[in-house]
């Protein structure tokens, strides 16, 4: 199995270096940093001023087909939503196991707050993970420490670790 982050929109790539170590020292197989597609403007709601999650991974199965063994994750750096939600973190679509997560409201500086690499980069590592679980089939998990635990908010993603708990663990299979 290989995983392929895919940047899209202005997503700088200064970080998906140390992304790519975090994913793949989790599921243990290659992890491969690609260029996506740079115009996210077909997901845009003016009204909300976020962009649609669906439509985006939409976009990326588009130009993304995985291979048999492969995942994608498109990262964007922007506020994602799905309506019946205020955001997401991140979606994905089991059928063509791919995923959009967006590192936005993963930021400290979001909420007005000094800026900490190490906590931005471990709430990222585990939206990507988390994702990456819905691919496999996995659906939200109720144990708060695995990583499948639905973040209703920044704090749950804090609380949760980037592993795999001991239910969901044995369901992937890679």
């Amino acid at each position: 199995m290989k995983i392929t982050l895919r940047l899209l929109g202005d997503t700088g790539d200064e970080i998906m270096e140390k992304l790519k170590d975090g994913v793949g020292s989790i599921f243990h197989c290659p992890v491969e940093i690609k260029a996506g597609f740079s115009d996210l403007t077909q997901a845009y709601n003016a009204e909300r001023k976020q962009y649609h999650s669906s439509k985006l991974l939409t976009s990326l199965n588009e130009s993304e087909r995985p291979e048999r063994d492969e995942r994608v994750v498109g990262i964007v750096d922007v506020d994602l939503y799905v309506p019946r939600l205020n955001f997401v973190f991140g979606e994905a679509d089991v059928l063509s196991r791919t995923a959009v997560v967006s590192l936005c409201r993963l930021r400290q500086e979001y909420y007005g707050l000094a800026p900490d690499e190490g906590l931005f980069l471990e709430r990222a590592t585990k939206e990507i993970v988390h994702e990456l679980g819905h691919t496999f089939g996995l659906r939200h998990c109720p144990n708060n420490k695995c990583v499948m635990h639905f973040s209703n908010s920044l704090a749950d993603t804090d609380l949760k670790e980037a592993h795999f708990g001991d239910k969901c663990r044995p369901k992937i299979i890679l």
